[in-house]
């Protein structure tokens, strides 16, 4: 299956964006970083927007700019949808002719089904008569998308789609994000500094640090890594995927199993065998050198430390531990590290005070 290569130069106020990616043909891969990083100077070369020096950009097996060979594709020539951070509706339409705006660049009956199948996708259907001065915001986004997936696009970009929404909002069109991923399979680019957004849609992350790529790969093996770590901060841990193991209807709780082992977490109200992502912070785990007993913490893992970094401030260090093939964070004190004379390779056992679920 045909991937997408991006190698871009483009010179910036304060930095000159330098990137070689190679992205995976599907799925969602998230540009994370601070602004001014170069995540949306990214999407615009890669639509055609700007144009970049010693560019190569490759799309599904699409050339649409080669430098060396002397090609560059314009915007309108290129398969791609794009969705910005305002959803740039027409006023004076409604949905429907918003949606049929889309079709122009790609008539035909394939297209109609396109669209058709974006609406039922994206749970549109009961809008396409009202204006968008009528819908709230994150419907706005949606008929966006819809009207982005009309022409059938080899790939989705989205700059910060969900940036100018409430917390609301944004927890109402990430579900719809999810399923047009699961469904569609077609690969999107995503740009955001949420790393809420980062662990509840990413399969894919780059993170990127004043026009340069700091790590790239597979969502949890990017969050699980020191670095990237470092400049989340308080945010920083681990994103493990699993499955509902159990439900236990007199404690109100669920067991989410991963592989290398399971937590026990608020019941939601999800089936037993349902896929699920789980978050855990490296400020909820601590370490022990014995089995802990008597103790409230109800999750514990078996894990051995895989290696120990200088965190941010002196007094704390980043100790990273391998559950089986799952990894973890803790962020411990370096009193306690070499209290505990901890040191990679030991056997310890990591102490789970809280674990979010990301559905």
């Amino acid at each position: 299956m045909t991937g997408q290569q991006i190698r871009l130069r483009l010179p910036r106020a304060g930095f000159d964006l330098d990137v070689d990616l190679h992205l995976p043909a599907q799925g969602i891969t998230v540009l994370f970083g601070p602004s001014g990083s170069g995540k949306t100077s990214v999407l615009r070369c890669v639509a055609g927007l700007e144009r970049a020096q010693n560019a190569l950009v490759r799309i599904d097996g699409q050339t649409w700019q080669d430098d060396a060979a002397g090609v560059f594709v314009p915007t309108w020539q290129r398969s791609l949808g794009y969705v910005f951070q305002e959803s740039s509706l027409f006023e004076h339409m409604n949905v429907q002719a918003n949606l049929a705006y889309g079709l122009r660049r790609s008539n035909g009956p394939a297209s109609a089904r396109a669209l058709q199948e974006a609406i039922d996708l994206l749970g549109i259907g009961e809008l396409l008569s009202r204006r968008p001065p009528a819908l709230s915001g994150g419907e706005r986004q949606r008929v966006a998308i819809a009207r982005a997936l009309a022409a059938q696009p080899r790939v989705l970009l989205l700059d910060e789609p969900l940036a100018s929404l409430d917390l609301a909002r944004r927890l109402d069109i990430m579900p719809w994000i999810e399923r047009l991923r699961d469904e569609l399979r077609m690969p999107m680019i995503y740009v955001t500094h949420s790393v809420q957004e980062v662990t509840r849609l990413a399969d894919h992350l780059v993170v990127l640090e004043r026009g340069r790529v700091k790590t790239a790969g597979p969502v949890a093996e990017v969050l699980s890594a020191v670095t990237p770590a470092l400049s989340l901060g308080d945010d920083a841990g681990a994103l493990l995927e699993g499955h509902v193991a159990e439900n236990d209807a007199r404690w109100h709780l669920s067991r989410v199993a991963f592989p290398g082992g399971s937590v026990w977490l608020r019941d939601a109200g999800l089936s037993v065998g349902r896929k699920v992502r789980i978050r855990i912070l490296a400020r909820d785990v601590s370490v022990a050198t014995q089995e802990p007993r008597h103790t409230s913490i109800q999750n514990l893992l078996a894990c051995v430390i895989d290696s120990l970094s200088a965190d941010t401030h002196p007094s704390q260090v980043l100790v990273r531990l391998r559950c089986g093939p799952s990894l973890l964070l803790a962020r411990i004190t370096q009193r306690a590290a070499q209290a505990l004379a901890l040191q990679p390779g030991q056997a310890v056992w990591a102490q789970v005070k809280s674990v979010a679920l990301i559905d």
